[in-house]
């Protein structure tokens, strides 16, 4: 299979949707829908209590607030690391002084290249929250394993919240 032609249908302020052209086989072609994006990062900052702290925010996907990890959009070209420190301090207001990547993952691969670089902060300093004009944001702390529960138990539904939540189970051994 290989990329024959990509046409951009739609151009909008966080993703372009394009419709691709692809090449089966010789004798077969399709046309896919593509949602580009610039990429993303999440982090999951934990205090020294061993709590994480989650942001809720209204989403009109689900039309109710959920319970994700401070995440954000890279601009193009930036720093997934620098991206992820700030939307730490501008969603809850907290620095870290200890940082570490976890993982990087597409958010969902079959209809959208957005890559989502998760990391772990520790050692956090609390400041100000800087919110964007539109942003709602309420804060909420959870010791990890209760969190990590909440998947289960279908409180936490948001995807990069749920790999970064099992993912820092991982990286700290709970």
């Amino acid at each position: 299979m290989k990329l024959i032609q990509r046409e951009i249908v739609y151009k909008g302020k966080i993703f372009d949707v394009a419709e691709d052209t692809i090449e089966i086989d010789k004798d077969k072609v399709t046309k896919w829908d593509l949602v580009l994006h610039n990429g993303a990062t999440a982090i999951v900052p934990i205090t020294e209590e061993g709590e994480v702290i989650l942001v809720k925010q209204y989403r009109n996907a689900s039309n109710r607030e959920v319970l994700e990890i401070p995440a954000g959009k890279l601009e193009k070209g930036e720093d997934p690391l620098t991206c992820a420190l700030r939307e730490l301090e501008e969603e809850t207001g907290y620095r870290a002084t200890h940082i570490h990547k976890l993982c990087a993952m597409f958010s969902a691969i079959g209809f959208s290249d957005e890559k989502l670089h998760l990391f772990i902060a520790t050692q956090l300093k609390k400041g100000q929250q800087h919110l964007d004009e539109d942003e709602y944001i309420t804060i909420e702390k959870y010791p990890l394993h209760e969190a990590r529960d909440m998947i289960f138990s279908g409180e936490i539904e948001d995807s990069k919240t749920i790999v970064g939540i099992l993912s820092a189970c991982y990286f700290l051994n709970k």
